[in-house]
């Protein structure tokens, strides 16, 4: 990217530095133990891949569905309290999670964990442009965010090693801790800050959840947009749980330290190459390059379904290959959904966009219930076809008109925001 958009970071908003801060040490103390937690429902309780990826997938079924309506509720009755709750939420089920003894109190902890992120995470993206005018700025802005998630997630398990708290389950305390400090300044903000106020005033009280759903219902382009990244991230996600399941099952020597090197991989190549890869893109429209991330993504899935068991590096290699493809991808997401959405439904798309999840929740049992009648193997190669079965999606949905309003709307909002950045 530009010089001038690094210089320009810092005259965001607190609030907005907030979410920035609060997202990258919210990843950290998460990926210090939380890819172990399939480890640790096994030893703690003897559980098999099949009911360990019910117990993933289901908690965040249900909170896919609240985020959405968590992300129409903060277009309506402002950002703030949705924010502060989503936050809140979090704090007390890590905080459980770190005391946990019985399956009940896990179950309850881990569905816990997925409302929370589901309810804070759609405003707090629709907030950023909300208070970020300049429109290359705001999706400078969501990438950065991305960028900063991404390095919590590679330090995260590098401070854990050398902490020697990692696969520990008391760990999760300091993931309560970070999100509690994240929700006190949330309330900081929005009571003490000038955008703080100004955001909590940005309401559409006239419009009714039924009407929102309904322009949702009518664009029929965003709708396979979001069924397409709901496969998407299904497919990603068979990298993180079931990768472990599987190589969990076949016994591959030192799989700790497997999966702490895959994790380290994964988040540095996106903290690597994330801003290189998008200026070296930035001559493709959105959609292409969600293609190009999508074919990078299918070539990892040949390496999963192909790669010995006990060769190490070769999950690493396979891993950076389907970094790369999240690097292009995640990012790009957002500011799809940005561009797509109206202004004055910013949170309702954002929250639309939380049924990614249902993705990535669904593919722990899938991919365990694949894994012990099938192989590891045979789930890869299905899902190297179902990235074909994306691109598709992606074809049929560019035949598909906008609804006017929703056209009109964003063009206004486009139309405006160059006004004020050419000024």
């Amino acid at each position: 990217m530009d010089r001038q958009w690094w210089q320009s970071l810092h005259g965001l908003p607190p609030l907005i530095w907030i979410t920035l801060i609060g997202s990258f040490f919210g990843r950290g103390t998460y990926f210090m133990v939380w890819p172990f937690l399939a480890i640790l429902l096994h030893e703690k309780f003897a559980l098999g891949p099949g009911t360990i990826g019910l117990i993933l997938s289901v908690s965040a079924v249900g909170a896919a569905v609240l985020g959405f309506y968590a992300g129409s509720l903060s277009d309506r009755f402002g950002r703030r309290n949705i924010l502060v709750l989503g936050t809140a939420i979090n704090a007390c089920a890590f905080l459980m999670l770190a005391f946990a003894e019985g399956l009940t109190s896990f179950v309850v902890s881990i569905a816990l964990c997925s409302v929370g992120r589901s309810i804070w995470e759609p405003p707090a993206s629709a907030m950023i442009g909300d208070l970020v005018a300049n429109t290359k700025m705001r999706e400078f802005t969501l990438q950065f965010r991305y960028f900063l998630i991404n390095l919590g997630a590679a330090l995260g398990p590098i401070v854990g090693v050398w902490a020697g708290i990692t696969a520990q389950q008391s760990t999760f305390g300091l993931t309560a801790l970070s999100y509690l400090l994240l929700c006190l300044a949330f309330l900081w903000a929005f009571q003490y800050t000038v955008a703080g106020r100004a955001a909590n005033q940005r309401k559409n009280s006239g419009t009714s959840f039924a009407s929102t759903l309904a322009v949702l219902r009518d664009d029929r382009f965003f709708l396979i947009v979001i069924f397409a990244n709901i496969l998407t991230l299904f497919i990603y996600a068979h990298m993180d749980s079931s990768l472990i399941q599987y190589l969990n099952q076949k016994q591959m020597p030192d799989l700790v330290a497997l999966i702490s090197s895959m994790i380290l991989v994964n988040a540095s190549t996106i903290v690597l190459l994330q801003f290189p890869l998008l200026r070296l893109l930035s001559g493709f429209d959105v959609n292409r390059r969600i293609g190009i991330g999508i074919g990078i993504l299918a070539l990892g899935q040949i390496w999963f379904a192909t790669n010995p068991i006990h060769w190490f590096s070769g999950w690493l290699g396979a891993t950076f290959v389907v970094s790369i493809a999240e690097t292009i991808l995640f990012p790009t997401m957002s500011v799809q959904v940005d561009r797509m959405a109206p202004e004055h439904l910013r949170g309702s798309y954002f929250g639309a966009a939380s049924f990614y999840s249902l993705g990535w929740s669904s593919a722990p049992l899938v991919g365990g219930v694949v894994i012990e009648w099938f192989g590891g193997p045979a789930l890869y190669w299905s899902m190297f076809f179902l990235c074909g079965a994306v691109l598709v999606l992606y074809r049929i949905g560019g035949r598909f008109q906008r609804p006017e309003i929703i056209e009109k709307s964003v063009v206004e909002t486009t139309g405006s925001l160059e006004v004020q950045e050419a000024s």
